[in-house]
């Protein structure tokens, strides 16, 4: 099983006939994504490997049935690309573009929120389950099916921990990069509870980094709500306070947003956390025996 997408997800690529759009389409249409769409204003009746293109969102939809959309649009048409898809009768949007600017990504957010459309996204690799669909840009071959759940800051940590878990053997229900700008649409809060809910994952690895407490809430949250193992890595032990670190969301505004504050808290609440993201497969597999450290 897996949450959010699966086989039958269908999907329109908002911006496909740009240079990402269309390169990531083609890649997505290979993992055996069903990309039933794309919009491009302007662009109406054209294709893109084989996928018809329209002018709008609401034709898009209203022809193929899609229930997901990603969008590979250029920042300064990021909002208005995803105003428009807060009116169109969809359940997921997976932005990938980065550098939109903040007031624009809160204006979208609560736009879909309004309608009850989850986001993920922006400046995020968007998501896969592995065997059945991705939608974003994560590179398919990583991946491996299985029962472990992947919930990421970072898209570049996702790629190689979860290269690592597939190395070692762990399969994955579903893998999502949520980005790491100050304004995301979905947090660690909102998507353990799917993976706790999903009776085909049975752990979860959470990936985090400095800056903000989203890893405090998700610790607060499996220690209260949570039966599932979950195994944890945070990057930045090194970062110093005050300067952006990548994401625009990776800055530490205080001493509890530091890489150590956060695995001290994690820890706390009863969850293992890797040292190095080479740690991760061996410590879930402690974990799930019991044991709370590699070295154990």
């Amino acid at each position: 099983m897996s949450i959010l997408i699966d086989q039958d997800t269908r999907v329109i690529v908002q911006g496909i006939t740009g240079r990402d759009g269309s390169f990531h389409t083609e890649r997505m249409l290979e993992y055996g994504t069903k990309i039933v769409g794309g919009v491009t204003p302007g662009k109406g009746g054209q294709e893109v490997q084989g996928v018809p293109v329209f002018d709008t969102v609401a034709e898009a939809v209203a022809a193929t049935g899609a229930n997901t959309s990603v969008v590979f649009v250029p920042a300064r048409f990021a909002k208005d690309a995803l105003l428009e898809a807060a009116e169109a009768p969809l359940k997921l949007v997976v932005c990938i573009t980065e550098g939109i600017p903040t007031l624009d990504a809160l204006i979208a957010y609560e736009a879909l929120k309004a309608k009850g459309i989850r986001l993920i996204g922006p400046n995020c690799p968007g998501l896969t389950s592995p065997g059945k669909a991705k939608v974003g840009i994560m590179p398919g071959h990583i991946h491996k099916e299985g029962r472990t759940g992947v919930v990421s800051r970072s898209g570049t940590l996702t790629y190689e921990i979860v290269a690592s878990l597939t190395a070692g053997g762990i399969g994955q229900s579903t893998c999502i990069g949520i980005g790491g700008d100050p304004i995301i649409g979905s947090r660690f809060i909102d998507l353990l509870p799917l993976f706790e809910a999903d009776p085909e994952t049975d752990s979860v690895v959470l990936i985090g980094e400095i800056g903000g407490q989203d890893e405090v809430v998700a610790a607060n949250y499996y220690q209260r709500s949570m039966s599932k193992t979950v195994v944890a890595f945070v990057a930045g032990l090194t970062a110093p306070p005050g300067k952006r670190m990548g994401h625009a969301g990776a800055l530490v505004g205080g001493e509890d947003e530091t890489a150590a504050s956060k695995i001290e808290k994690l820890e706390a609440a009863g969850i293992p956390v890797a040292r190095i993201p080479s740690e991760v497969p061996k410590l879930l597999s402690l974990a799930k025996m019991g044991y709370t450290h590699a070295s154990a």
